[in-house]
């Protein structure tokens, strides 16, 4: 059965079961071994679909990103302002209900310490930045103070606060409700010394 699959079947099948070892194992903890395995290939078919264990990480890493900037862009459709950043903040904490995808863009920042990967999560958070904010218009502090909100739900996903009945938990749940960021104007963020 494993020798039927077409070319491009055997690489998504291949790519399916990888991110879910990268997920939960990392650039490093990961073993094409045990991808290949479970695809019911060799490790050599491996290495010759995707080059090295690396440029399968970034490939998935990278996708992983997209699939989040890419949501966001299109929930914005042609709002702007506010309301885009509405349409793309409920976007973006329904796509964190994909584990894999979350966990495959929170091990691409771990593994920052290598020169590829740390180049490749710049590019792709840069595009994060640049959709954000493109769709809403909005100022650089406002655009940060989103992704910064967006940072503490990744974490809070990965940590599954749904699961915990703790104040802390609760708190990091609540749910983002529309006006969150209207306080944050130029005005309100202009730079003026500390009193």
């Amino acid at each position: 059965m494993a020798g039927r699959m077409s070319g491009p079947e055997r690489r998504s099948q291949v790519l399916g079961i990888a991110a879910a070892e990268f997920a939960d194992h990392g650039l490093h903890g990961a073993s094409v071994e045990a991808i290949a395995r479970e695809a019911g290939i060799t490790q050599a078919y491996v290495f010759r679909m995707f080059g090295t264990k690396k440029a399968l990480f970034l490939e998935l890493v990278g996708a992983a990103f997209d699939t989040f900037s890419e949501g966001m862009a299109r929930a914005a459709g042609e709002e702007d302002g506010i309301a885009a950043l509405t349409r793309m903040g409920a976007r973006y904490s329904e796509s964190l209900a994909d584990r894999t995808t979350l966990l495959l863009q929170l091990q691409g920042f771990a593994a920052c310490g290598d020169r590829e990967v740390r180049d490749l999560v710049r590019e792709r958070f840069a595009r994060m930045w640049e959709t954000v904010a493109a769709k809403s218009g909005l100022d650089p502090v406002t655009v940060k103070a989103f992704l910064a909100f967006g940072m503490l739900l990744n974490n809070g996903a990965a940590l599954g606060v749904e699961e915990l009945d703790e104040p802390w938990a609760e708190g990091v749940r609540t749910r983002i409700r529309p006006g969150l960021f209207d306080h944050i104007t130029s005005g309100t963020n202009e730079d003026r010394p500390l009193s």
